[in-house]
């Protein structure tokens, strides 16, 4: 009867946690802190790294070369280089730029891509600056004209509800760095920063714009619980820090409702927390089952989730793999193939079926 119950928790688990056996994991190539990537052509793939330098990796060869930039940055707690997108010989970047004396902001660049050297000119910077370690955010998508960002609350709580400041919100402007005319600030909301889209948000690691319906999507982590996966949706606003979503701080004192009307309701929600970051809509050859499904990855419990979305009222949620390649920072779907590539602990790394 023992040697059952056994085998039944055995079984039980392996089918919730969807443990990989028809996965192959492959280390491309080694680095060092790496935080976001961006596909520059089939073989290619552009990295960055948190401490500060920019890599170049071939996925066929493995060759990896760095490449030299001008940015202005600062390795500060959880800030340093962050996302990196690719699209048309451009590159746009968000970091953590130095603002002096020990202020930095969650900032934007842009730069023509080049193999050897990276000229990059500041298209945004989320204002204040703060002495702050925590909370940057930061990913970034591209819709059409428009170049969408997260902006972390930095760790200031309430700053996030203030829309004459940049911390804890959404940004949207043009990939020139110039300003859409149809931004909240023009349309009823005069006293938000004309860059801002929607507020409310803690630290948003997550970013993609979907290929099926063409809206933004967005995770953000929680306090003590309270991570989730929503739609960015113009001029509303996710209620941090009078929301709670479900998560208390650390101390254990509460924080507010998981959520009340009048505030943006998230599709999906994690407590306890799973430390949500990078995230995709999935559309590939690879996987072709998984078309239209988000992927969530997480940092704590090391984890990819497929999330069926496509009923928001009956969300279903798969664990594909856990604890499999170490803490999950980004990922990216291959342009032509499908297969996807991870930045988890110190490597660039591939899964493919088997």
């Amino acid at each position: 009867m023992k040697i059952f119950f056994i085998l039944v928790f055995f079984i039980i688990n392996f089918q919730s946690f969807g443990l990989s056996d028809d996965f192959n994991f492959k280390k491309i190539v080694n680095l060092n802190n790496p935080w976001g990537s961006s596909f520059i052509n089939n073989e290619e793939i552009i990295i960055t790294e948190k401490s500060g330098k920019i890599k170049l990796a071939n996925v066929v060869t493995k060759k990896i070369i760095e490449i030299k930039h001008n940015l202005n940055f600062l390795e500060y707690g959880q800030g340093g280089l962050l996302d990196i997108l690719y699209r048309d010989n451009k590159l746009w970047i968000s970091y953590t730029e130095d603002r002096g004396n020990w202020k930095t902001s969650t900032s934007i660049a842009k730069a023509k891509f080049d193999k050897e050297e990276l000229i990059f000119e500041n298209i945004f910077q989320a204002n204040p600056p703060i002495d702050s370690g925590y909370h940057f955010g930061s990913r970034l998508a591209i819709k059409d004209d428009y170049l969408f960002a997260t902006a972390g609350e930095r760790g200031q709580g309430m700053i996030a509800q203030d829309g004459t400041k940049h911390p804890g919100s959404i940004i949207r402007i043009h990939t020139d760095g110039s300003i859409p005319k149809d931004n909240p600030k023009f349309k009823g909301k005069s006293k938000w920063l004309p860059e801002i889209y929607q507020i409310g948000v803690r630290n948003p690691q997550g970013l993609t714009l979907s290929p099926y319906d063409e809206k933004i999507y967005i995770s953000n982590h929680g306090a003590k619980g309270g991570d989730w996966f929503g739609e960015a949706k113009k001029g509303e606003n996710y209620g941090w820090k009078i929301l709670g979503w479900g998560g208390t701080n650390y101390s254990g004192t509460k924080i507010g409702p998981k959520w009340k009307p009048g505030f943006t309701k998230a599709i999906q929600y994690w407590v306890p927390s799973i430390a949500t970051s990078a995230i995709t809509i999935y559309k590939g050859k690879e996987f072709n089952d998984w078309n239209g499904h988000a992927l969530i990855t997480s940092l704590k419990d090391k984890s990819l989730r497929k999330l069926i979305f496509d009923d928001i009222e009956n969300v279903k949620e798969k664990i594909v793999f856990k604890n499999e390649i170490g803490r999950i920072r980004d990922i990216q779907v291959h342009p032509n193939n499908g297969k996807i590539y991870f930045l988890a602990g110190n490597f660039l790394w591939l899964m493919e079926k088997k």
